[in-house]
């Protein structure tokens, strides 16, 4: 996957309420047009990297990207879960993120319980590898270093 690293930022919208609802993990999602804008290479899969709420701290993250099989969606979605509890939702915020690796094609589970072993399974994995000299170092990236309107609506896909 030759995009990788790929930066992109975007504003949260609310997604299909999944996340926290059904499986205990809450996940951010992007509008249309940064799903939209996704390199041709970047295979559906699970990823892992860095995002960032606002000017907020930045942290390790998970992030599905496709048609999520087991609830069969018919529309693509990127869906990032931070790793960290936040107390409130930051829907309409701007979320910056770099994805630096990828964890796994995409699949389908037999049941909700699979799916969610799986997840945490992806968060396990996450957070070993950007512990990585070479993935810490992008947590440090001028990308995160710029301050961000909470208004803006603007897309930055790239550097």
């Amino acid at each position: 996957m030759r995009s990788l690293p790929y930066f992109c930022r975007g504003q949260v919208i609310r997604g299909f309420g999944r996340g926290s609802k059904e499986l205990g993990i809450p996940t951010a999602n992007f509008q249309d047009s940064v799903v939209d804008s996704l390199p041709a290479d970047l295979s559906t899969g699970i990823y892992y990297g860095w995002g960032r709420v606002g000017n907020g701290d930045i942290h390790k993250m998970v992030m599905s990207i496709g048609w999520n099989p087991y609830y069969k969606n018919i529309k693509k979605s990127m869906e990032t879960h931070l790793i960290h509890k936040f107390k409130e939702d930051f829907y309409g915020q701007m979320l910056s993120i770099v994805m630096v690796g990828y964890i796994r094609p995409e699949r389908g589970f037999s049941s909700i319980d699979e799916l969610i072993t799986a997840i945490h399974s992806d968060i396990e994995e996450a957070k070993r590898k950007l512990d990585l000299p070479e993935h810490l170092k992008l947590k440090e990236d001028n990308f995160f270093r710029a301050s961000i309107s909470t208004t803006s609506s603007q897309l930055m896909n790239g550097h």
